[in-house]
């Protein structure tokens, strides 16, 4: 029975890897348009996700559901991840936490496509961060729940997993 469990767990990594694959050669087919320079000509369609979590599943639900909305809407839609607490960990350097590689890859190539992953200043000040251990695309703001808010003041959807 140990065999057949291991088999079926094998066969869930390939197939998510496939998945993460698939959804990065898709990605590669638009190009959004809001860039630090475009962000004046607004899109009709604005969301902004909260990314709050390390868990890998729920960052991947988070980056397959930005790429999809990038997929289907190209330069018609901006897309924000306002990234705190422990889900920072997805735009850090060095993760103190268990972030699978392909998923921080994931969320450097949708920021190639102009989604924007805003890092909370807050919380970097508790992990002893600068904007040096992030990623070279990430933004940081003071505050990002305050961010997150402001954004919903100026139009954005708001998605929570």
């Amino acid at each position: 029975m140990r065999t057949g469990k291991l088999f079926n767990r094998t066969r869930r990594v390939a197939l998510r890897s496939i998945g993460l694959l698939g959804g990065l050669v898709a990605a590669r087919q638009v190009q959004a348009h809001h860039t630090e320079s475009h962000f004046d000509d607004s899109s009709e369609h604005r969301i902004v996700y909260q990314c709050n979590k390390a868990d890998p599943d729920y960052l991947q639900h988070i980056l397959f559901s930005a790429g999809e909305l990038i997929r289907k809407y190209g330069d018609d839609v901006e897309v924000i991840v306002g990234v705190f607490g422990p889900g920072l960990h997805l735009i850090a350097k060095h993760p103190q936490r268990a972030i699978p590689p392909e998923l921080q890859q994931r969320a450097a190539s949708l920021a190639d496509y102009g989604v924007a992953f805003h890092a909370c200043g807050n919380t970097m000040k508790s992990l002893g961060w600068t904007e040096k251990s992030l990623l070279p695309f990430a933004k940081v703001v003071p505050i990002g729940v305050d961010d997150i808010m402001q954004l919903q003041e100026q139009g954005y959807a708001y998605m929570s997993w």
